[in-house]
């Protein structure tokens, strides 16, 4: 099975679409799947715009509304979880997990889902230590605190998820685990993103629950985004011996890393 794997969508999905396409035809090969690691942006029609957390002047339609009305209909499954630039008000519907358009499956703010014979799982939104102990309180119309508040990771979604006995074969997180630069080229990444040594010298760089989740579901594959930038790293869990091939990727722009294609995910 081939998956592609997309960091950061920010709304731009006429152009991930159509570079799958142009790769499907260059290298003759078929794509099955398309992951989104957040900042998805399902954005149906401008009120919706009002629950993105993004300077105005960057409030955008973008291309996910072609989608959602029917004038256009995605060429692969697409699978994706939220991130911090979200239209909520939308996702909040889909809080279980759902069909946020045709083709399109938004895998809710915690949710496991399976695709042939692969199970996928997923974690929304960015962790925030303030927020990660409380409910989900925030109501419609958002509030400026709310449209922020909203897309931070809580307590009872993690706890869920680690409930799960399973195996997982891939997981999806917006956020970095913490810790995973660890498992990578961090003198690469420095070089690259200097300004991440100090949180990553005080253990701040990622998400804690995220990186509970990694030790207890132990996924082969965990891909992420958030951070603007190309990160591999491979974690070596000691509990069982098992492995977890750690990817994460840059925002939809030319020149960035922002796509790639899993030409043979081995699982077992």
């Amino acid at each position: 099975m081939r998956i592609a794997v997309e960091g950061c969508m920010h709304g731009d999905l006429d152009n991930v679409y159509a570079t799958l396409l142009h790769l499907q035809e260059v290298q003759n090969i078929k794509i099955d799947l398309l992951l989104c690691c957040g900042d998805f942006q399902a954005v149906r029609n401008e009120k919706d715009l009002e629950s993105l957390n993004v300077p105005p002047k960057f409030r955008s339609m973008n291309s996910f509304w072609k989608y959602y009305s029917g004038e256009k209909v995605a060429p692969f499954p697409t699978i994706f979880i939220g991130g911090n630039h979200e239209a909520s008000n939308y996702l909040w519907e889909l809080y279980y997990g759902g069909w946020a358009a045709p083709q399109i499956y938004f895998l809710g703010f915690a949710g496991v889902i399976k695709f042939g014979n692969i199970r996928i799982g997923g974690l929304s939104g960015i962790y925030k230590s303030h927020h990660y102990n409380m409910g989900h309180y925030e109501k419609l119309p958002y509030s400026e605190q709310d449209i922020r508040s909203i897309y931070h990771v809580r307590e009872y979604d993690v706890h869920k998820l680690l409930q799960i006995e399973e195996p997982i074969d891939i997981f999806l997180s917006h956020d970095w685990p913490v810790g995973i630069t660890a498992g990578g080229d961090l003198k690469a990444l420095l070089r690259q993103k200097p300004f991440f040594e100090q949180e990553i010298q005080e253990g701040t760089l990622g998400s804690k629950p995220a990186a509970e989740l990694l030790g207890k579901l132990r996924p082969p594959y965990w891909f992420s985004a958030h951070l603007h930038c190309k990160f591999a790293a491979l974690v070596q869990h000691e509990k069982d011996g098992h492995s977890t091939k750690f990817l994460a990727l840059d925002k939809c722009l030319p020149g960035r890393n922002f796509l790639q294609i899993q030409v043979e995910l081995h699982l077992p």
